[in-house]
This record gives C-alpha cells, structure tokens and sequence, in this order.
C-alpha cells in the first residue's frame, strides 16, 4: 500500500494528474470507502487492502466530466467494467490515468461474522502486500482466527482471472483465487421445478427494501435519470412484500444490463439484506454463451456484444422458448 501511495503522490505532485481516486478508511478498518484525494497531504488517510472491495470503475463517469485527469485504482475484475463503459461511450480514456492494483481476493465481513465471529477489534493478516493464508482477529472475546480464503467473497471464488485488461501502469501482485465453477449456483437453480424457483426468487427479493444500493454501485446502470425514480408510479418507492413491484424492478434492471454485465458481484456485495442479485446476471451471461458464443463484456473496449449485433446465425425466439 506504501508504493501506491508513493506513487500517486508523486503523479499528483508531478502534474500528471489532478486528482486521486482510490479509498480511504471508514468508520471501521474494514469498511474502507471509495474517495477523492486531491493533495499529497490528503493521501495520509488513503488505503488499499483486503477489504477495498469497491469497484472504482463507475465513479470515472462522474471524474470524466471534471477538469484535468484522474487517477483510478482498479483491481482485474475492475478493468473489464472500465473497458465496458468505454464501449458505451460513458467514461473519457483520455481523462484516466490508471493503475492496475494488485489482488489476492476481496473479504467479506458477513463471511466472517457468520463464523460466530463478533466484537472484533482488530484484523491482521489483510494487507495487499502480505500473503498470510489466515486473517487473525482480536476480539473482545479474545483471539480468533480464520483462513483467508474462507473469508472472500464469494465473487472472488469465481474470478475472471487476475490480467489486468487496461492499464497505465500495474503496481502489486495478485494471486489466482478462482477454486468454483462460475455458473453453479445458476445450474442449482435451473435443476429446480418451476415452482421451487418461484418460491426460491419470491423469498430473496420480497427482502428488498429498495434502497437502490445495486443500482447505484452497478457500473452498468450509468443512465443519468433512472425510470424507477419517477414520481408517477409506485416504482419509486417500496411497495408490500407481498406485490409484484419488487420482484419488477430487479428483473426490469437484470434486462436491462444483460450482455453489459461484466459479473463484477457490486449488486450482491453492497446489498443490506444479503439478496444474491448477482445470480439474475449471471443466468443471462450463461444463457448469452449458450445462444451466441462464449463473450465476456468489458474483455475489450471494441468489439460488438452479442445483443447489440446482427448475424444470420443469431437464435430464433422459438428456440429460446423451446428451451424454457
């Protein structure tokens, strides 16, 4: 962490760029937060380590709009949104300057807590430069403990793979953590009946509060005026568990994305009750693989997705049907 922030201090002071963005500490050491830092001094609270989960990528629409260049810190899987919202001509590459971090997996703190670890203090073993395989906890029940690798994300059991895809310069290593087949979870429920997985999406999203959490952090939701913040229909705010309007917004937003989700797991890390959102993602990745050919959105800033292009080999909606 010392080396990045060596060096955006040094780009900061050599006028290379204006500003930084990156993450500092939150109220707790391990709920860091996205942030600018627009001065060397201000670097002083910046952080990088296991739990700087956040994806940088869709705060670049917002810093493209601003004067001079910004460094951004993007993780791999980071990259592959970036490139996504240069295809889609919403993110300026010319205002970017960015570093490739390295990493070694992202943690989750539910994970952890749903250890039976609580009342912690301190964590140790998380920083980007170590490679402890096992994360000691003090907490006010003593010391605890738990391997790494049980405590990531799930997103990051499932990496894309840790190349950068676009970058100015790379700082730190990373080290491969994908140990489980990305479309599992979608073939689990795929195996159900109908009704087991009516039961199954009506139980996960009758949670939803409608915070806008997912579609705030998605770096695919980049519209500037959602339709679901208008005033003239009841999407805007959170109707009965028990109604349709819930339900609605997630799989409206789930279309929308499909073909320009690169997988990045934002929806699911930042939601408060814990919904697997990304699972609606990802059947369409799978489904797009199936009738068009394996793609992957944001691999590159050129080429065409599959549902924004025209082949005669393209799938009939009868056969989609067919499928069920």
């Amino acid at each position: 962490m010392q080396e990045l922030r060596e060096r955006a201090a040094a780009l900061l002071a050599d006028g290379t760029v204006d500003r930084v963005l990156g993450w500092r500490a939150g109220d707790m050491p391990w709920n860091p937060e996205p942030a600018y830092f627009e001065t060397q001094e201000s670097l002083r609270d910046f952080v990088y380590d296991g739990f700087c989960g956040a994806n940088l990528s869709k705060y670049m629409i917002e810093a493209s709009k601003l004067d001079g260049k910004t460094l951004v810190c993007l993780k791999p899987c980071d990259t592959y949104s970036f490139n996504q919202l240069l295809k889609e001509h919403r993110v300026d590459r010319d205002k970017a300057y960015i570093i490739g971090v390295g990493c070694r997996g992202k943690l989750d703190m539910e994970k952890i807590r749903a250890h039976g670890i609580k009342g912690i203090r301190t964590i140790r073993g998380a920083g980007i430069e170590e490679d402890e395989k096992t994360l000691s906890i003090d907490t006010i029940y003593g010391q605890k403990s738990i391997s790494y690798e049980d405590a990531m994300l799930s997103r990051c059991h499932v990496c894309k793979g840790k190349e950068h895809r676009i970058f100015d310069e790379q700082l730190g290593t990373s080290k491969e953590t994908q140990d489980a087949d990305r479309f599992a979870e979608v073939e689990r429920i795929e195996a159900m009946s109908p009704e087991e997985r009516f039961a199954f999406f009506q139980k996960e999203l009758s949670k939803c509060i409608r915070c806008n959490a997912c579609r705030n952090v998605c770096p695919a939701c980049s519209c500037r005026k959602c339709v679901f913040d208008s005033t003239k229909f009841d999407s805007a705010q959170k109707a009965n568990s028990d109604s349709f309007e819930e339900k609605m917004f997630h799989i409206i937003r789930a279309f929308h994305v499909a073909g320009r989700c690169t997988d990045c797991g934002e929806c699911s890390r930042v939601c408060p009750q814990g919904i697997p959102l990304h699972l609606f993602n990802r059947k369409f990745i799978k489904d797009i693989d199936v009738f068009y050919g394996e793609y992957q959105a944001g691999a590159d800033a050129e080429s065409k997705g599959p549902l924004t292009s025209y082949t005669i080999e393209d799938v009939e909606p009868g056969i989609v049907g067919e499928r069920g």
